[in-house]
């Protein structure tokens, strides 16, 4: 049995490979971090809470494990904008 291989069959095996590492390597225009809200805890137990798409956020400073935690609510655009910072001290 004789195997020969033209140029066109050639060209189309490289044309069909190629299409297929296409396809299987396409990757969607989705974010793909997460979702609507992003949470970040830094070292001092402070939680912040952030709704990516519109920019309002909470925060919850100093977590601790018993007691009550104080929310303190907030949007980015406006605290950004006034340069003023809205956290409460503790009492």
């Amino acid at each position: 049995m004789k195997i020969t291989l033209d140029t066109r069959s050639l060209l189309l095996g490289f044309l069909g490979a190629g299409l297929m590492f296409a396809a299987i390597s396409f990757k969607n225009d989705q974010n793909q971090a997460g979702g609507k809200y992003r949470a970040e805890v830094n070292a001092n137990n402070m939680l912040v809470i952030l709704d990516s798409e519109t920019g309002n956020y909470i925060i919850a400073p100093a977590m601790q494990s018993a007691g009550k935690v104080q929310w303190i609510k907030g949007e980015f655009d406006k605290t950004f904008s006034t340069a003023t910072d809205n956290k409460k001290e503790p009492k």
